[in-house]
């Protein structure tokens, strides 16, 4: 069985194993107001040991300066829905070429703290693209193996106090970077919605 019908089976199963999906960034939220739509485009990358390709933000942006992050942004009106505005995002971040990405669904949309409704994008790249980012947005961009960002023994859970409100949040530790907030939140769904095992 290939990768793409390995994750395409598990993405299609019903079943989420372990603790429920998480939902959004904090709990006070109205579920029924969308915000803003977004979308995401989780790589990952076809070879033995298959990766997630994640970016980190340029230190110059307004939002999320130098954070951990998928390539991907605001779903605009002329986007094909978020699967059109994640392969448009990822061509413009990281020069992700379209064509190359074998989309396999979208998954579990998660809600941002600051008002972004994110709907993932779960598609297979070949391995060796000669990615390049974006230097106006984005500062590096890198792969992290799939079996280690969906091992829940890899997903920490930490607080925060933010004008009196105990926040909570994941994140996750892979060399020198630090993964967390909404992209370590989605990482946990599609851990518990794949149940990977490598």
């Amino acid at each position: 069985m290939t990768l793409a019908e390995r994750l395409r089976a598990a993405l299609e199963e019903k079943h989420v194993s372990g603790p429920v999906l998480l939902a959004g960034d904090h709990h006070d939220f109205d579920p029924l107001s969308i915000g803003h739509a977004a979308a995401v485009l989780v790589a990952v990358t076809d070879r033995a040991e298959p990766g997630i390709l994640l970016t980190k933000r340029a230190e110059t942006l307004r939002r999320h300066a130098g954070q951990i992050a998928f390539p991907g942004g605001r779903i605009d009106p002329e986007d094909e829905g978020p699967v059109g505005a994640a392969l448009r995002e990822a061509k413009e971040e990281v020069a992700l070429p379209s064509d190359q990405v074998e989309v396999l669904g979208v998954t579990d949309a998660y809600r941002t703290v600051t008002g972004y409704h994110v709907i993932p994008v779960l598609g297979v790249i070949p391995p060796e693209l000669p990615l390049v980012p974006a230097e106006a947005e984005v500062a590096d961009l890198f792969e992290v193996p799939l079996a280690f960002l969906l091992n829940p023994a890899n997903h920490r859970e930490g607080a925060v106090q933010i004008q009196g409100v105990e926040r909570r949040f994941y994140e996750i530790l892979w060399e020198d970077r630090r993964i967390w907030g909404a992209t370590a939140a989605m990482l946990v769904n599609l851990s518990r919605r794949l149940r990977w095992s490598a």
